[in-house]
């Protein structure tokens, strides 16, 4: 897979906020908490969805997998931004670098797979209410869920071969908080024009393709909930879309201004950090504050929580 007789570079040196050092050890703070907040928002999505019969349908399903993809989207680049940022440890071994970087861009296109799946959950609930139940089983889920995987895993292959097989003999410094593709193809000393070129199909494969067949499913949603009569029956059926259509529209809008462009900019990185810890951190707050049956339902195990506390004496 790597050349190493063409390369020289064995390891990378991420510069992540440099810039900002002044204040690192507040960014270290602020980091960590925006990333415990992530891991206990999703994990108590996960924990309702699971223990709460009343959620066991297929957007609900959808919603825990998607918790499950974010926690993982989030560490593969947080927590090596978080050593960097107290221990100083902002070197990363040559195979390290692409290992992430496939990792990470890998369940960047699973996660815009699954929000289309997610979209089309909602499309089918609509407009296929009395074949929705026969459609949408737990079967029908589990695969539906399990595509989104495949083709994000299969689609980033590719470029990231290509990129990896790029000379590399210096210099070594990215001007990221992790591994990407543009700021590595800035760095090969050999001709990257097939690597941007294989980099920009996956990203319009990955990220334009769902996000345009998720505009679809919206549009034929919006044009099945205009034609509902009664004002209650229009805001029931909008209500079980707007979490996802937020989610769906912060994710999509950073990834698509970072990746659609071949050469990377030095402003990318706070763009990425947008959607590689900050939308997965409110995401959580958006499918609770947003959904009635997700707020009753939590605050009700919160308060049976409490109410076994006191009961077995603790309070």
């Amino acid at each position: 897979m790597l050349q190493k007789n063409k390369t020289v570079v064995e390891e990378f040196i991420l510069l992540a906020f440099a810039d900002l050092l002044q204040v690192r050890i507040f960014l270290f703070l602020l980091f960590l908490l925006t990333y415990v907040t992530c891991l206990l928002g999703n994990f108590a999505i996960i924990i309702v969805v699971k223990i709460e019969h009343s959620l066991h349908n297929p957007m609900y399903f959808f919603i825990s997998v998607f918790s499950i993809l974010e926690i993982m989207f989030v560490s593969v680049t947080v927590l090596k931004l978080l050593a960097i940022l107290i221990g100083h440890k902002n070197t990363i071994s040559f195979s390290g670098c692409f290992t992430q970087m496939y990792i990470f861009d890998s369940l960047g296109v699973t996660e815009c797979y699954l929000l289309m799946v997610m979209a089309y959950d909602r499309h089918q609930a609509i407009n296929n209410p009395l074949r929705y139940p026969t459609v949408m089983t737990h079967t029908a889920c589990v695969r539906l869920a399990m595509l989104p995987w495949v083709f994000g895993f299969s689609i980033i292959l590719v470029p990231n071969i290509i990129t990896a097989q790029l000379e590399f003999c210096g210099p070594n410094v990215i001007d990221h908080f992790f591994c990407d593709m543009a700021p590595l193809q800035s760095l090969a000393c050999s001709d990257s024009f097939v690597s941007s070129m294989s980099t920009s199909s996956a990203a319009v494969t990955g990220i334009v393709l769902p996000f345009l067949i998720i505009l679809g499913f919206y549009v034929c949603i919006i044009k099945t909930v205009t034609k509902i009569k009664s004002k209650e029956g229009k805001r029931k059926a909008f209500s079980t879309c707007t979490s996802h259509l937020i989610v769906a529209s912060l994710f999509f809008g950073t990834a698509i201004i970072v990746y659609i462009k071949p050469k990377g900019s030095h402003y990318d990185k706070y763009l990425a950090f947008m959607y590689t810890a900050i939308t997965p951190t409110i995401n959580p707050f958006i499918y609770t504050l947003r959904n009635r049956d997700v707020k009753k339902v939590s605050w009700n195990l919160l308060n049976r929580f409490l109410r076994l506390i006191v009961e077995g004496g603790i309070l």
